[in-house]
């Protein structure tokens, strides 16, 4: 088997995210007893990956609040208040890498600033590379995917009940789930 860091030499390059093949998801516990899982229907992407020297990759990613979408319109509409994302303030969610750290033969620590309802914070996200195709249609694709817990009272977004039986009705630890399709750019 060729190693990463071999197989990304020939990958070096500028990519675009294709939306219709990832996924930006997210888990919050819900009522202490269980888990939502949703996910940002609409979002753009860019990065440069550096196979040579991978500490040279960049990613930036720009989500849009009003995409959310966790299968529930009720739900959906009350994240998009200002209990929650407060999207008609902070319309967008955003991701700019600063520094990429290679971890093994096929894992990435990516660092990057996080912003939610105009606060950021660093955050690292550690990615596992899941290979690299040319698809039907003559693109070269790559895949990603990753994940990172973050304490959504970090950015602001601190609304919650209490239950009865004790606890909350909403985590304040949310995972950030990312499965990433890329296609080099021309």
């Amino acid at each position: 088997m060729t190693t990463l860091t071999a197989d990304l030499a020939t990958l070096t390059g500028s990519y675009t995210l294709d939306p219709s093949h990832t996924r930006i998801g997210f888990v919050a516990r819900h009522a202490m007893v269980t888990k939502v899982r949703g996910a940002f229907n609409e979002f753009e992407g860019s990065a440069y990956i550096d196979g040579a020297n991978p500490a040279l990759s960049k990613a930036t990613v720009t989500i849009k609040a009003a995409s959310i979408d966790t299968r529930n319109a009720d739900r959906d509409g009350h994240l998009r208040s200002n209990d929650f994302l407060a999207m008609d303030q902070y319309p967008e969610i955003t991701f700019v890498s600063t520094a990429v750290r290679q971890t093994g033969d096929n894992s990435f620590d990516l660092t990057g600033d996080l912003t939610i309802k105009g606060v950021t914070k660093p955050v690292t996200v550690p990615f596992t590379y899941e290979g690299a195709a040319t698809d039907p249609f003559g693109n070269v694709r790559v895949g990603f995917e990753g994940s990172v817990t973050i304490n959504r009272k970090d950015y602001g977004v601190t609304w919650n009940a209490a239950l009865e039986t004790g606890g909350v009705l909403v985590s304040e630890k949310i995972t950030l789930e990312f499965e990433v399709s890329a296609i080099k750019n021309a």
